[in-house]
């Protein structure tokens, strides 16, 4: 077994809005695992994508409720409305052993498909897998087809099949999609 590189990391939420005046923030869960992730005395670096944003490397868990269909979770290091405000917007990631996988197998990390080969159902190469992107509604793959990033829903209409394994991902053209890629 390959020893885990320290700095690989996983996004497992972001940081919302804060709620009430004592530093409770929203969080937006990025993982399936939210009580496991967000478990009392657990440990979250941080990575603020704000430009001029500061704040603690690290976030520990003092407690977690849900309210209203929203994660709340109340972190040591944010102490009041004013921190919590600070903290808005902030990635929560967690180290993560490469040889680590999702328990189901319908479920990928990041770094899973970045990289991959895409190709279409009927076996046309379209490019690789350059990043996922995270929306409300659904995940995006961000495909570099010769230097062109091209959207796809991560939706299994459109992704019929990842292999992890065998290094690609099928895509199911549909008209707009892809078709303006041919040469």
């Amino acid at each position: 077994m390959a020893a885990a590189d320290p700095s690989a990391t996983i996004v497992v939420g972001r940081i919302g809005k804060p709620h009430g005046i004592k530093g409770e923030v929203s969080v937006e869960p990025r993982t399936d695992e939210p009580d496991r992730r967000f478990a009392t005395g657990a440990v979250l670096k941080t990575d603020s994508r704000r430009p001029g944003a500061a704040g603690p490397a690290h976030l520990t868990v003092a407690g977690t409720r849900w309210h209203s269909g929203r994660l709340l979770v109340r972190f040591t290091e944010i102490a009041d409305r004013n921190a919590a405000e600070e903290a808005r917007g902030t990635l929560l990631v967690i180290p993560l052993d490469p040889d680590e996988r999702p328990e189901d197998p319908e479920e990928f990390y990041d770094h899973q498909l970045v990289g991959l080969t895409v190709v279409t159902t009927e076996g046309r190469e379209i490019g690789e897998v350059r990043e996922i992107v995270h929306g409300t509604a659904q995940d995006l793959l961000v495909i570099d087809a010769d230097g062109r990033d091209v959207l796809v829903p991560f939706v299994s209409e459109l992704v019929p099949e990842v292999d992890v394994t065998g290094g690609r991902i099928v895509v199911a053209d549909r008209p707009g999609l892809l078709t303006d890629l041919e040469d």
